[in-house]
């Protein structure tokens, strides 16, 4: 962003200020606020500032004399105001003024295509406006008489947290409209995005690793942790920014096209979109769309893809909406990130069920606003199948713009190549021999291998199994290190003077990790099955397990035909389950949770019959609440969930990035809830959400 520069205010010395009468104070607070907002335009708006910092900060500090000498002067939209108040202790949930939905997103040509076909159809000949997708954390603020009064983030679409504290302190987010004479609109509500520009995010994250904080992901992450801080002056320390793009509400002002919302935003002093481009058709669109991937790196922020709009907000009222998103806008995404890095060394990692997996150590590299320093290389065959070694220069690919992987070796012709990478023989951990079950490697030492404990710890105490806070990868290591858990039951002797002596611990943090771990002997069955890590045996089939059998020592001891008669439950998950429970070390291992006082509760008889008799799945991220909750709360009510489709489904509950089950429901004509709808649903059976 360029500097302040060019013609000099008039900003009042001290000794001035110090003569000032509280009605001469009046009149120059007031000027110097419109001052100060008109350079704040300049600035964040229309990056053409006027004058330098050092005269900027003087306006403001003249401002905040006058406001010391006269508190009473003091306005709540004042720009001395964003200085960050104390911290809350939660966020208040609160309606949007109108639903904030999501948009339908394609990759394929093919879908826009069908798109713009599909508009001309309906609503006759139309010019399409264009702009970048952001990738922030959206956001509503509400004005009242052009003044901000809430601030809320996007949650379920219907409600979200009341962020308003932490908004004011987001520079580019006006505390009082810029209006010029004209009358401010009686209510308006404006939907944006919270953004964090790359570089603002490469130092956060410098800041986080020097002092022993786990970084930031990306941007996007980086800015919706950010506006999410219980204490404002931890955001206002972010270097945060705003981009409005649409009027969710309006009373008092109306508008034709969305150019003129674009243009009314920009006039009361919001950030908007750039660049924006206007489409009469689909040549027009891929154009727009080829020339901002190849341009997206130089923006500054973070973008994956462009919005489709259609340009007059009556045809977009004629054109409607589907339960899940308007027909009259797409997001037409860009390819996930692709780039190329040199591999400095290769290491295997060993997880919770003793698998071996590749690792690729690389030159750190940006990938879509993310520094990636390290790659997945699968497996044994992989690597040997695309023969990556160390020194090689390959191609890294996020997939879904998130899990990064090295996909294929960059050919350099007359670079000589270091040896192939050798698998070891031998656990890196423990030193078992390892054995090798197809492409893949394991270490059979389940028991007594301290790599594996770890992974074994911290999925026992993560959220959807036993739920303990306080036990991270950190925390594992070196619980396993300092000899003080060798196997899962030994968490439950844990002393609060035991655990002071690990690093980062206190006398009260060690209690406080002590009493969560006790806390979590009272666990439903569900948790439990989960936690024990049965191959095969994720959240779903836990859950399904619980409600089929009801209680453990009825599952421990079923056979594989009865094993098989549990909903979702095949031939080889049957054989694994039963084989997992008939293993003495297993056996064992569980006795020992049980003797410590684990108790694993029989699931809750429903609280209400609203959903008596309805089968539903869920597939991919829920923004309101995780999979276990939503699954709980459909049984609570007298519903069934459960984790595969079939012909007996009823529903399908389809998230964000929804998997493979969305496609069966399609194909089995099952009816599809969004997020929306299916909490509008459980408020109608009854349920407090």
């Amino acid at each position: 962003m360029a500097s302040r520069r060019a013609r000099r205010p008039d900003i009042p010395t001290q000794t001035e200020i110090r003569s000032l009468s509280r009605t001469e104070a009046r009149r120059l607070a007031a000027r110097l606020r419109d001052e100060i907002r008109h350079h704040d335009y300049l600035y964040y708006v229309l990056d053409r500032p006027e004058i330098s910092d050092e005269e900027y900060d003087r306006l403001f500090d003249a401002l905040k004399r006058i406001e010391q000498r006269f508190p009473d002067l003091v306005t709540p939209d004042s720009p001395t105001q964003r200085v960050a108040g104390e911290p809350a202790t939660r966020f208040r949930a609160v309606e949007h003024l109108a639903p904030m939905v999501s948009l339908d997103a394609t990759r394929e040509r093919d879908d826009v295509a069908r798109f713009v076909s599909r508009v001309r159809r309906d609503a006759g000949a139309t010019r399409f406006i264009l702009e970048p997708k952001l990738d922030g954390a959206s956001l509503e603020l509400v004005y009242e008489n052009g003044v901000l009064t809430r601030a809320v983030t996007r949650g379920d679409g219907a409600r979200g947290e009341d962020v308003t504290a932490n908004a004011r302190t987001i520079p580019s987010v006006p505390l009082r409209l810029r209006l010029d004479g004209r009358r401010p609109p009686r209510l308006l509500a404006i939907r944006g995005e919270v953004m964090m520009d790359r570089r603002a995010f490469e130092d956060l994250n410098r800041r986080l690793l020097e002092n022993g904080m786990e970084p930031f992901a990306n941007p996007r992450n980086a800015a919706a942790g950010s506006l999410r801080q219980l204490d404002p002056r931890i955001t206002a320390k972010r270097s945060l920014d705003f981009i409005a793009y649409e009027i969710l509400a309006v009373r008092g002002a109306s508008f034709g096209r969305d150019d003129d919302v674009l243009r009314a935003l920009r006039g009361w002093g919001l950030r908007v979109p750039d660049p924006v481009r206007f489409a009469e058709d689909l040549d027009d669109i891929l154009a727009y769309h080829a020339d901002l991937e190849r341009r997206r790196e130089t923006l500054g922020y973070e973008i994956d893809g462009i919005v489709i709009k259609v340009d007059r907000l009556d045809l977009r009222r004629k054109l409607g909406a589907t339960a899940r998103h308007p027909r009259w806008a797409l997001a037409y995404k860009f390819e996930p990130r692709r780039q190329v890095s040199r591999v400095r060394d290769i290491i295997v990692q060993v997880g919770r069920t003793g698998l071996i997996t590749p690792v690729a150590l690389l030159d750190p590299v940006e990938v879509g606003g993310v520094t990636i320093a390290r790659a997945t290389l699968h497996n044994r065959e992989e690597i040997r199948r695309r023969d990556i070694r160390p020194g090689d220069l390959v191609r890294i690919y996020r997939a879904g713009d998130v899990i990064p992987e090295v996909i294929e070796r960059v050919p350099e012709p007359g670079r000589r190549r270091g040896k192939p990478f050798r698998f070891p023989d031998h656990c890196p951990s423990c030193g078992t021999p390892l054995e090798r079950q197809g492409p893949l490697t394991r270490c059979p030492n389940r028991f007594g291998c301290p790599a594996q404990l770890r992974e074994r710890i911290r999925h026992f105490a993560s959220r959807d199994a036993m739920d303990v806070g306080g036990i991270g990868p950190a925390t594992a290591e070196a619980l396993v290190d300092h000899g003080l858990v060798r196997e899962l039951d030994d968490l439950y002797e844990l002393r609060p003077e035991d655990v002071a002596r690990l690093p980062h611990f206190t006398i009260r943090s060690a209690r406080k990790l002590v009493d969560a771990i006790q806390r979590s002997k009272k666990v439903e069955l569900r948790r439990f099955l989960f936690a024990l890590g049965i191959p095969g045996v994720g959240e779903s089939a836990a859950r399904d397990l619980a409600l089929h059998f009801r209680s453990l020592d009825r599952l421990r001891h079923a056979g594989v035909a009865e094993l098989r008669r549990a909903p979702g439950v095949g031939p080889a998950l049957a054989a694994g389950i039963h084989e997992f429970f008939a293993n003495p070390r297993n056996q064992r291992a569980i006795d020992a949770l049980l003797a410590q006082g684990v108790k694993p509760l029989p699931p809750k008889a429903p609280r209400g019959r609203g959903l008596r008799g309805k089968s539903f799945v869920f597939t991919g991220k829920l923004a309101r609440f995780t999979r276990g909750e939503a699954e709980s709360l459909v049984e609570s009510l007298g519903g069934e969930a459960h984790g595969s489709v079939s012909g007996e489904t009823d529903y399908v509950v389809a998230g964000k990035d929804p998997g493979s089950k969305l496609e069966q429901a399609r194909a089995k004509g099952v009816r599809i809830l969004d997020e929306e709808a299916f909490v509008r649903m459980l408020r109608r059976a009854g349920a407090d959400v």
